[in-house]
């Protein structure tokens, strides 16, 4: 195989392969088995184990196949995790793109980007949600900070009563009323006091005034019942009292009465918040005011407040996409399309998130490694054609580029197959977390699958890399439904909701084995009893990282380009392999390109022996056709 001059010179000047005619070949290097430490389990032993190919260039048609395999690039490096071995098995995970239809909270996502466009959706910097790639939570500002004091809490908030910010203020309420409960009842241990939004459909049950009423809490309901499950304790109860205000020779205190104390000490609270705070009938409600003023946030310096004038060059198709005229609009939106090129202002965008979101060491976060992880590809570009085989933006590995007002927030990075987009990486400025880009940006790609697919017949799916179902930070990529994953011995996809109780019960699981479920059969609660497996402990998420709340397409599917193979192990493992029929795998030697049966008798037979247990291992990690297409580098 070629050397790493080869590989850059692949990645970064390759434009050949036309629409129609020949796409160029695939050259690869077998690196055969591969150990690492995990960064799903953290077990800190090398338990990740996978199978490696370095890549000089490779086809889209033949990436596509590979994927459909199990297989997943990093760079110009292929990597497949061995299932049955891993300690994180990881199940290639796709979405038809026409058959999507997003959830009530990808939509706000969405929502939520219009109204900042609009300049109806202001946030702080330093009040900025932490993005996700999991499910909708993790905020991280002031008002979560015991320590912060009554302004930093008062700017958290955000009064308006849209349902993007409904989450946000529901924690904050939640933490300042079981702060306000802790506080008069420090010698009671009580649960956690918890804030609730109102139904339109139940408002008349819970208040006297119902037209206004936007949130409730029933902490009253469980102090009142820990009372008197503890009223056998006299001096508690007594202390109780007296730290309320009450005589101790009152009556026990009520739900409704413990409502009206802890109401009165949470006015102050609601005047923060814009909202007015009353009891009634053992709830603490939350009222809106009537001509509450809505407030506003600011980004601050990071963006520009008037609308931007972009030229727009109607001469690339499917590079440039316009949200938005500048009348009416305090902002624009510019999602642009291009090639993968290594652009500086990409990289320090990068750079700020690694540091900053994914608390990675300056050292880590260099040039060379943002080229080889997000730049280098061995994709050979194939240019758009006009009969429909190819979309407009062609096929290839491209960065899509999201700016507001002529400033970068966001960067995703995917390859464009012939059956799909797939993702590969996001990153995105942390100022602006709180517009939630990791979801924002896969409703985009999936809608640029649709939009698409009208040029592209053949491009119907979108690919969100890897599900590893013990890991919590994947779960995100299971919201986007109706997905698929991929059976690990006979590559034939299965619908996630069939798969998900299999994958409840043992990490590894053939699931084509359980394909007929889908014709409605009822499941064999039984069948996994046998050697069970002891269900791996989630991840705890770190405070900064992105699979909070968006996030999380931002996944970082990556291989240790340092580790060492284990080409012992490899070899022994191919005496346990069936015997292939190796007559027609391609073999490249310097620029000759020779079947295996035509070169067989140029080594001995030491030398055969061992090139043969390569091949088998090689052969039977891509499938018979793809080896015979494929070229096998010898160098």
């Amino acid at each position: 195989m070629a050397g790493k001059k080869t590989r850059s010179e692949a990645s970064t000047s390759r434009g050949g392969g036309g629409g129609n005619g020949d796409r160029g070949e695939s050259v690869v290097m077998d690196v055969g088995r591969r150990k690492s430490t995990c960064g799903y389990c953290r077990s800190g032993g090398r338990t990740s184990i996978s199978h490696g190919l370095w890549v000089d260039t490779l086809t889209v048609d033949h990436y596509q196949a590979l994927i459909d395999r199990g297989w997943r690039r990093s760079g110009c490096f292929l990597y497949k995790p061995e299932m049955e071995k891993t300690c994180c098995p990881s199940y290639t995970i796709r979405l038809k793109a026409s058959d999507f239809f997003p959830t009530k909270e990808q939509s706000r996502a969405s929502k939520r980007m219009q109204r900042f466009l609009d300049g109806k959706l202001e946030v702080r910097k330093s009040d900025k949600l932490i993005d996700e790639p999991s499910n909708s939570g993790g905020s991280c500002n002031a008002a979560h900070d015991q320590n912060a004091g009554p302004a930093a809490m008062e700017c958290s908030v955000v009064a308006s009563e849209d349902k993007e910010n409904d989450d946000q203020r529901i924690r904050f309420l939640s933490g300042q009323i079981d702060k306000i409960v802790q506080l008069c009842l420090k010698s009671v241990e009580l649960p956690k006091a918890s804030v609730k939004k109102v139904p339109p459909a139940k408002r008349k049950l819970q208040a006297d005034i119902s037209e206004d009423l936007i949130y409730t809490s029933s902490i009253a309901f469980q102090i009142a019942a820990k009372i008197k499950r503890t009223k056998k304790n006299i001096e508690n109860e007594k202390s109780v009292q007296r730290v309320l205000g009450e005589k101790e020779d009152s009556e026990e205190l009520s739900p409704k009465r413990i409502a009206e104390i802890l109401a009165s000490y949470s006015k102050q609270l609601g005047d923060s918040c814009g909202l007015s705070v009353r009891a009634c009938n053992g709830h603490i409600n939350f009222y809106s005011a009537a001509e509450q003023a809505q407030l506003v946030e600011k980004t601050g310096r990071h963006v520009i407040t008037k609308p931007s004038h972009v030229e727009s060059d109607s001469n690339k198709k499917c590079s440039k996409k316009k949200y938005g005229e500048p009348q009416g609009q305090k902002r624009r939106l510019e999602i642009r399309l291009k090639k993968s090129c290594f652009d500086y202002e990409e990289y320090s965008l990068y750079r700020k998130y690694q540091l900053q979101v994914h608390n990675d060491t300056p050292a880590h976060v260099t040039e060379s490694s943002y080229k080889r992880f997000l730049v280098d590809t061995p994709l050979v570009y194939v240019s758009p054609s006009d009969d429909g085989a190819v979309p407009p933006c062609g096929f290839g590995s491209f960065h899509q580029q999201y700016v507001v007002d002529g400033k970068l927030i966001a960067v995703g990075v995917f390859d464009i197959l012939p059956k799909c987009l797939s993702s590969k990486y996001l990153f995105w400025d942390p100022d602006f977390a709180f517009l939630s880009l990791g979801k924002y940006s896969a409703l985009e790609e999936i809608r640029w699958v649709s939009q698409n697919q009208v040029h592209c017949p053949s491009l119907q799916y979108y690919y969100l890399g890897y599900y590893i179902h013990s890991c919590s930070k994947m779960r995100y990529k299971a919201a986007y439904r109706p997905s698929e994953l991929l059976c690990p011995l006979r590559y034939q996809w299965v619908r996630y909701d069939i798969a998900k109780p299999l994958l409840d019960r043992r990490k590894y699981v053939v699931l084509s084995d359980f394909a007929a479920l889908q014709n409605g059969d009822s499941f064999p609660l039984n069948v996994l009893d046998n050697d069970m497996e002891e269900e791996q402990n989630s991840i705890q998420e770190e405070p900064n990282d992105v699979s909070t709340n968006d996030d999380e397409m931002a996944e970082l599917d990556s291989e240790d380009s340092d580790d060492e193979s284990d080409s012992d192990a490899s070899v022994a493992a191919t005496t346990e392999m069936e015997d292939v029929d190796l007559s027609n795998v391609l073999i490249g030697l310097k620029e000759a390109r020779l079947r295996y049966k035509d070169l067989r008798h140029a080594f001995d037979s030491n030398q055969r022996k061992v090139l043969e247990s390569h091949l088998q291992r090689y052969t039977r990690v891509v499938g018979s056709e793809l080896s015979r297409e494929m070229v096998y580098s010898l160098g």
